[in-house]
């Protein structure tokens, strides 16, 4: 006798952006700094609001896994990210939704000789987006270009 009657199938999480959304936005970076620093302030989610002077608040508490989420607060917008992947030193990929949009954030870090190239590439679905990609997709832009400038520069001050 089966006894579980809650057997729903888990569903996959995404390991990379939405190709198919209507803003789809990618941004890269070199830091003059070693990948473990970077990668420390990347993943030191609690810490964003310290550097990135976007990020009003947030709270997690781990751990830095698939299925960990986090609330923040960014741009006006009250955010549940969930991590989808964690490859360490390499990669993260975490989404949610969020006021009508469905995003999808991927990062990924190379290291080369004393330097990082860190690229970000995010996409947005959902109604709200259908309704005004062109002004989303700018804001979106301004807002990674930003993150990583923060980023680059907190790395490269230690």
């Amino acid at each position: 006798m089966n006894t579980n009657t809650n057997t729903a199938p888990r569903q996959p999480q995404p390991t990379a952006i939405d190709e198919n959304a209507p803003v789809i936005v990618r941004v890269s970076t070199t830091v003059n700094a070693p990948l473990a620093l970077v990668w420390d302030l990347h993943t030191d989610i609690a810490g964003w609001a310290r550097w990135n002077t976007n990020v009003e608040q947030v709270d997690f508490a781990g751990p830095l896994a698939p299925g960990a989420s986090f609330h923040w607060l960014t741009h006006g917008l009250d955010i549940t990210s969930t991590l989808f992947q964690v490859i360490h030193g390499e990669r993260t990929v975490w989404g949610g939704p969020a006021n009508g949009i469905d995003g999808i954030h991927v990062w990924a870090f190379e290291e080369h000789g004393g330097t990082v190239t860190v690229h970000t590439q995010e996409s947005w679905s959902g109604p709200v987006v259908q309704a005004r990609p062109d002004q989303l997709r700018q804001a979106l832009e301004e807002s990674l270009t930003d993150w990583l400038h923060q980023l680059k520069a907190e790395a490269e001050s230690r």
